[in-house]
């Protein structure tokens, strides 16, 4: 991995910026703060990432990236993770344990667009990467694709500079589809999914797998 780069100067950690010892409330005021923290983070990323996709069509003719999506993460869905994996319900263990309060995903049309992006990511001046998980060597059992990224970004407040975590997907459209549609069918719909149903969105990744390399040979 890539090692971190050195801090911008002033800048602090989001848990320097409140008391973060107190319990999780969703609708009070250190709440707030934060959401707006994560929302500020994920415009700065959007925009350095839009710069490049923008550079990669004007300089070169290439679309490097089909569309970028962002969102994040609703109060009720922390929460729920948070509860899920036996966190206790503190903004310390929020910030420290839930990596992807911010998130934006990037989806490219070729599966050797995916390391180019993440390293062009890796060389944008003052993000740090903290963490890189490779489902694309290595796909999840269920199949799931994707490069994830978990990374501080520096965002400028009038009276604070602050490194804020958020996390970055790379896949391709093909993958993209998959996922959604995998996504909807799991955790979306009321009926549990069978073991059958399950081995046959498995065999589905591994379709689209072979379709991206085949797409990226024509290519």
């Amino acid at each position: 991995m890539k090692q971190k780069k050195q801090k911008v100067e002033n800048l602090i950690k989001v848990e320097n910026f409140i008391d973060y010892n107190q319990t999780l409330k969703i609708k009070d005021k250190t709440f707030e703060k934060l959401m707006f923290i994560y929302t500020i983070a994920i415009r700065e990323l959007e925009n350095k990432i839009g710069i490049l996709k923008d550079e990669f069509k004007i300089f070169y003719d290439y679309d490097l990236m089909d569309h970028i999506d962002t969102r994040i993460k609703s109060p009720d869905s922390i929460i729920q993770k948070m509860q899920k994996r036996g966190i206790p319900l503190t903004y310390k263990n929020m910030i420290e344990n839930i990596n992807d309060i911010a998130g934006i995903r990037l989806v490219c049309p070729f599966k050797k667009d995916i390391f180019m992006i993440k390293d062009l990511i890796s060389s944008l001046p003052n993000i740090n990467i903290l963490k890189e998980k490779d489902y694309i060597t290595q796909p999840k059992k269920s199949g799931y694709s994707s490069y994830h990224l978990i990374v501080e970004v520096p965002i400028n407040l009038s009276k604070q500079n602050i490194y804020v975590k958020a996390e970055i997907q790379i896949r391709t459209i093909a993958m993209d589809f998959w996922s959604n549609l995998e996504h909807k069918m799991k955790y979306k719909s009321q009926e549990k999914i069978s073991k059958k149903e399950s081995r046959e969105w498995i065999n589905c990744a591994k379709l689209i797998h072979k379709l991206d390399n085949q797409m990226t040979l024509l290519n």
